[in-house]
């Protein structure tokens, strides 16, 4: 088995030798040019330099830093200008090609794209996300703030955490799916009573004693289970 080895590796390098030289376009090519760059389409050292790909100096050439956002390479003012697209001057670097491809992606893989790179941002800056960012239209971020690293990180939108103790902590008998609490899809509404019978005579009169007549918010008092077992402790005391 060894022997065929050597054999495979050879016959691997000839059918990619062969590829490259009858289909060039699609083994090397990294797709065709965005849309703004079809002036450049077959002229490839407008932005790359030999040996070392595409560069952020052949970028800045055409497209002033000073001028993204607010005027085209051609130097006509936008109308109106982009102002979210500003914050290229506070960079802390100009490293075009940190975000930017240029091209579409391969043609056998036309979903390689590149995303920002939150590290380019002042220390300042980061945090911020509501300056360039608007929150999802959903249930969830409806109420959420624009504190977005509560959940989120810098280096990508998914997968996504949160920390439901700083409401209430799930653990024990509660550590169960969303829908069991939150009804209706809705993480802002809950009920304890698909578990919790709230209605008997002596639960009333125990939560009477200490002011509480709402028997529906229940987490404003309970954060967790830990209430319960006071509650067994207390009552064989």
């Amino acid at each position: 088995m060894a022997r065929w080895k050597p054999i495979s590796a050879v016959l691997v390098l000839v059918v990619l030798a062969a590829s490259v030289y009858f289909f060039p376009r699609a083994m090397l090519s990294p797709g065709g040019v965005e849309p703004g760059h079809l002036g450049l389409a077959g002229d490839c050292f407008a932005c790359h330099v030999p040996f070392r790909g595409a560069a952020a100096e052949k970028c800045i050439g055409c497209h002033a830093v000073a001028d993204i956002g607010a005027r085209t390479t051609k130097g006509v003012p936008l109308s109106p200008p982009h102002a979210k697209a500003g914050f290229h001057r506070g960079l802390l670097a100009t490293d075009c090609v940190a975000c930017h491809a240029g091209h579409r992606g391969p043609l056998l893989a036309r979903d390689a794209n590149q995303s920002f790179s939150h590290e380019l941002l002042p220390a300042a800056a980061r945090g911020q996300c509501a300056t360039c960012h608007t929150a999802p239209a959903s249930l969830v971020h409806r109420d959420a703030g624009s504190n977005c690293l509560s959940c989120h990180t810098e280096t990508a939108w998914r997968p996504a955490t949160f920390d439901h103790s700083r409401f209430f902590r799930l653990g024990g008998e509660h550590d169960a799916p969303c829908a069991t609490c939150h009804t209706g899809a809705d993480p802002k509404r809950y009920t304890c009573l698909g578990c919790h019978e709230h209605q008997s005579v002596k639960l009333q009169q125990k939560h009477a004693r200490h002011g509480i007549s709402d028997m529906e918010d229940c987490a404003r008092c309970h954060r967790d289970t830990r209430h319960r077992d006071r509650e067994k402790r207390r009552d064989r005391d």
